[in-house]
């Protein structure tokens, strides 16, 4: 096995396609990203304030709870923590719960959001991020599994209190460390 693949998991031909089995539909002229809770400064993002931003190009691994890994993806955006920085939050806000368009939720502790590996991201491997992989603008936390990079973000709500998300409150690991196996409670 090769030493980059947690336990349990194996290595994907081509990028599977898993969600809620809702696609939505937003134009880049639609988008917006709204930074909300806990915060000194509330933050509304559309698509041109987004790629205004300091850019970066991350290549990091991808794991799936249900098995699959890939391998050195390039994700291109704008890193979690600079757009935090933003909204300057509390001391209070420990916890984000992220939003998507498809009115999918989930959690994690803000600290987990600061790792400069987080990523905003608009685009993959030299391209734009397809609507099918969360596009226009999705979350990238390589080191959780997948189901923590909510697809289609729409909203970073921080929080003083943990609020479990959509897979957490039916029975989903709240940590999803992939190298601890952690895919259920």
């Amino acid at each position: 096995m090769h030493a980059r693949i947690p336990p349990g998991q194996r290595l994907a031909e081509g990028f599977p396609v898993l969600d809620l089995g809702i696609l939505p539909d937003v134009p880049h002229g639609d988008w917006r990203l709204l930074l909300l809770g806990q915060v000194r400064q509330e933050v509304e993002l559309d698509w041109a304030q987004l790629l205004a931003l300091p850019q970066c190009t991350d290549v990091s691994d991808f794991h799936c709870v249900t098995h699959w890994s890939r391998l050195d993806v390039a994700w291109e955006g704008v890193r979690a923590r600079d757009l935090i920085a933003l909204a300057q939050p509390l001391p209070e806000a420990r916890f984000v719960t992220l939003h998507g368009y498809d009115g999918y939720t989930t959690n994690l502790p803000l600290t987990a959001l600061l790792d400069p590996e987080v990523l905003v991201a608009h685009g993959v491997d030299g391209g734009p991020l397809a609507p099918e992989h969360g596009g226009p603008v999705r979350l990238v936390v390589p080191r959780r599994y997948a189901w923590k990079s909510a697809k289609w973000l729409k909203a970073m709500e921080f929080h003083a209190e943990d609020r479990p998300g959509y897979w957490e409150v039916r029975g989903y690991h709240n940590d999803a460390d992939p190298w601890q196996e952690e895919r259920y409670a």
